[in-house]
């Protein structure tokens, strides 16, 4: 664990005391020590107390608890800090590629409004620190836009509130996972008492347990696939002819489960799914028999607006198909499928690309029986997202390139993301030669990836892991391996990192399953994709 998050924990039982009590002046800055950012805790939360009156119930910031107070901060500042990026002068950003940067910010910020509003909105802390992490992959986004171009240089016509507003969502997120931790030990605690020592893994369907039946049935239909609401075909035998028709169609169905069907064909267009569409299953006719495909890449737009398909609407469900950016390697960052779906579930897909191929961008996500190729950092983000009985295919890169399969992006120790890579098979493809593979390399400080009981050919390089500059990261970051099998799963000549760890605890190795990590247990067998929850 994090010598940060064993700080933190030290301190579960004193956050919680006070975030279930009234806040009183005098009790804010003992209560704002424990944050990461105390200073800033301090000016806003000291400032908000100090608005609300001693018996008046009706004020906005009227007898709050130290958590609740903090998440109505931290949204009043995500409010100003969407107005004051909207207004900002365009007349600053006059290169196009700036604007176009500036236009994926000002997404993320008004998303970042939604995130913190279902926060202040839930009484589930998992679900608060999912929303909450999210917030923090936005911010670090809106600036890595910036960065694609290199024209860092204009992220100082940025309002300067933006960097206290980063640190208030940081200390939300802290203060959530104090009780997120102390909920989990709670439930488990209960469940010991009650006879049984572990959560439920599994329905009797073996699914997880947060789909619904009605998922479930759709996701386990025969190969001919499950009743359609919205049929897609280039010969003109559906309702539609492009994927993004059948997409705009869907939105229209007052947010109940729509399946897309999309025949077997090739769908050349860049499809996006709004973060107002939810719950839609686009089903395929299998692998490589329906694809859609694009060619945009970071030399062109955004990494963030490079996918081939897009999405963020809730609930998503993709089934027997292909996503696949053809931009080659030599257009480096290029997304075949970039998902901020929360509770969203790939099954039986393909993802076909060469830098950074599957975006992994935020919230809650499960992929089962796919494909996934690639070269450079692949399979990236900071999302919770487990893959499972997947097949990742190293390619060839371009000659002065070595190949890492993960970059995951989690920034900041109490975030609850991570990659992991479970009961899998990482393959070098044909060609691949003797390219160096490696299984991942720190996009950011606290990057978390765990490969278990998976297969790991002779492509992947004995050290294991790779630096992404010099000593950064190495200490802060958390990298295992459990039980994996093949040529490459050698640990012997391993990094000697501080942060990675050859585990040999079940019990450790468990916290990264589905049933705990993803707590997919509780949502994934409503889709009827088959899981295993535990190790």
């Amino acid at each position: 664990m994090d010598k940060n998050l064993l700080t933190y924990s030290c301190c579960i039982a004193y956050l919680l005391v006070y975030s279930l009590m009234v806040v009183h002046g005098d009790e804010i800055p003992r209560s704002c020590s424990q944050t990461p950012h105390p200073h800033v805790c301090n000016h806003y939360m000291g400032a908000a107390n100090r608005l609300q009156p001693t018996h008046d119930v009706s004020s906005s910031y009227s007898y709050f608890s130290f958590h609740d107070l903090a998440l109505r901060v931290t949204m009043d500042q995500a409010i100003e800090a969407h107005k004051l990026v909207s207004i900002m002068k365009l007349d600053n950003f006059k290169n196009k590629y700036a604007k176009l940067a500036w236009k994926d910010c000002l997404k993320l910020y008004e998303d970042t409004v939604n995130k913190l509003n279902r926060s202040m909105s839930s009484n589930n802390p998992i679900d608060r620190l999912t929303w909450l992490s999210a917030s923090i992959a936005n911010q670090q986004t809106c600036q890595i836009g910036f960065h694609d171009f290199n024209l860092s240089s204009h992220l100082n016509h940025f309002p300067n509130m933006l960097t206290n507003f980063s640190k208030l969502i940081s200390n939300s997120l802290a203060i959530n996972n104090a009780m997120a931790s102390a909920s989990s030990s709670s439930s488990l605690m209960n469940k010991k008492q009650n006879g049984s020592g572990r959560r439920l893994l599994l329905s009797e369907d073996g699914f997880p347990e947060w789909l619904s039946a009605s998922d479930r049935k759709l996701l386990q239909a025969t190969r001919e696939g499950p009743k359609a609401d919205i049929v897609v075909a280039q010969d003109g035998s559906g309702n539609y002819k492009t994927i993004s028709e059948g997409i705009a169609a869907a939105s229209k169905h007052g947010g109940r489960r729509v399946v897309v069907y999309v025949k077997a064909g090739v769908y050349k267009e860049n499809v996006v799914v709004k973060k107002s569409v939810k719950n839609v299953m686009i089903v395929g006719d299998g692998i490589d028999a329906t694809i859609v495909t694009g060619s945009k890449s970071a030399q062109v737009t955004t990494t963030f607006r490079s996918a081939t398909f897009g999405v963020s609407g809730d609930g998503f469900i993709a089934r027997d198909i292909t996503f696949e950016n053809t931009a080659g390697p030599q257009k480096h960052q290029a997304v075949a499928l970039r998902s901020g779906s929360d509770h969203s579930v790939f099954y039986r897909c393909s993802f076909k690309g060469y830098q950074d191929t599957l975006y992994v961008y935020s919230q809650r996500q499960f992929y089962r029986e796919c494909d996934i190729h690639g070269t450079v950092d692949f399979i990236f983000g900071d999302a919770v997202a487990v893959l499972q009985s997947c097949n990742i295919y190293v390619r060839k890169p371009m000659s002065n390139q070595q190949n890492t399969v993960t970059a995951q992006g989690r920034e900041d120790p109490n975030e609850n993301t991570g990659i992991i890579i479970h009961n899998s098979r990482i393959i070098g493809s044909a060609g691949l030669g003797s390219t160096k593979t490696f299984l991942g390399r720190p996009w950011k400080k606290y990057s978390r990836t765990v490969v278990m009981k998976s297969s790991l050919d002779g492509s992947v390089n004995p050290a294991g892991w790779k630096e992404w500059s010099g000593s950064f990261a190495l200490s802060t970051l958390y990298y295992g391996e459990y039980m994996n099998s093949g040529p490459g799963a050698d640990t012997s000549r391993r990094v000697r990192w501080p942060g990675f760890h050859v585990i040999t605890s079940p019990s450790e190795a468990g916290k990264f399953t589905v049933g705990n990590f993803l707590v997919g247990d509780s949502w994934i067998p409503a889709t009827g994709v088959p899981f295993d929850a535990g190790l």
